[in-house]
């Protein structure tokens, strides 16, 4: 009876080891499947944050784009408002001069017996050709010598448009509240007030411009002036 139970518990222990063995097998597969399972969600934890901030990298892209964009639409906008002054100005000053060789024919004799055109055209000569600093000479010589002449206003209006070209504002600003306060419902009053805001803008004083166009717009709403005024606000209102 003993040797029959020593033989059993030699079988059983002889069969249990094949069993133990796979059961030790099967941990280390599940253990290496685990690895395998834990690197694979590293590498995809690693590719969806690379693909997260590579989305942030494109849409802070496209934002600066856009923003570039704009000012890009904001700088051509100025280069055509300022081409259209340009023109304005040369049409304006073609129109003047036209007008004065009109009144060349019958010139308008002064105390000392010379022309009260004459030197004016001169000046408004030296200003179509560029020459602004020597054309505010002029004008100041022409202001001096003809106190009583009904070119005055435009003396100094021009007079101002000279100086800003040689970017002398306080020199533009002199001349230009000359014309405010002395003349103001002449016909260079409003383009004089322009004057002023361009002047501002021109030392990047935008905030007291933004007041000189709009009082611009109210004073004197049917000028040209005001129109480009109106274009100026809407055109920094937008940006």
């Amino acid at each position: 009876m003993k040797s029959l139970l020593s033989l059993a518990a030699f079988a059983a222990f002889f069969l249990a080891g094949p069993a133990q063995a796979a059961l030790f097998g099967d941990s280390e597969a599940r253990q290496q499947i685990n690895n395998l399972r834990q690197e694979l969600q590293g590498r995809l934890d690693t590719v969806s944050n690379g693909q997260f901030e590579l989305a942030n990298q494109i849409e802070e892209m496209r934002t600066e784009v856009a923003r570039l964009r704009g000012q890009v639409e904001v700088l051509h906008n100025e280069i055509e408002s300022l081409k259209n002054r340009q023109r304005d100005f040369y049409l304006d000053l073609d129109n003047r001069m036209r007008q004065l060789e009109t009144k060349a024919q019958a010139p308008a004799q002064t105390p000392t017996g010379g022309s009260s055109t004459g030197s004016y055209e001169a000046a408004l000569n030296l200003l179509k050709e560029g020459r602004a600093a020597e054309a505010i000479t002029e004008l100041d010589t022409y202001i001096s010598n003809h106190p009583d002449s009904d070119n005055l206003p435009d003396a100094h209006f021009w007079a101002g448009t000279a100086a800003l070209q040689t970017k002398n504002i306080a020199a533009a600003n002199k001349y230009f509240n000359t014309v405010l306060g002395r003349w103001p419902k002449s016909a260079v009053a409003p383009d004089a007030m322009l004057g002023l805001a361009n002047g501002q803008l021109a030392i990047n004083d935008r905030r007291n411009a933004r007041q000189t166009l709009q009082s611009l717009v109210n004073r004197y709403p049917s000028s040209n002036a005001a129109k480009t005024a109106k274009q100026h606000l809407s055109s920094s209102a937008e940006r």
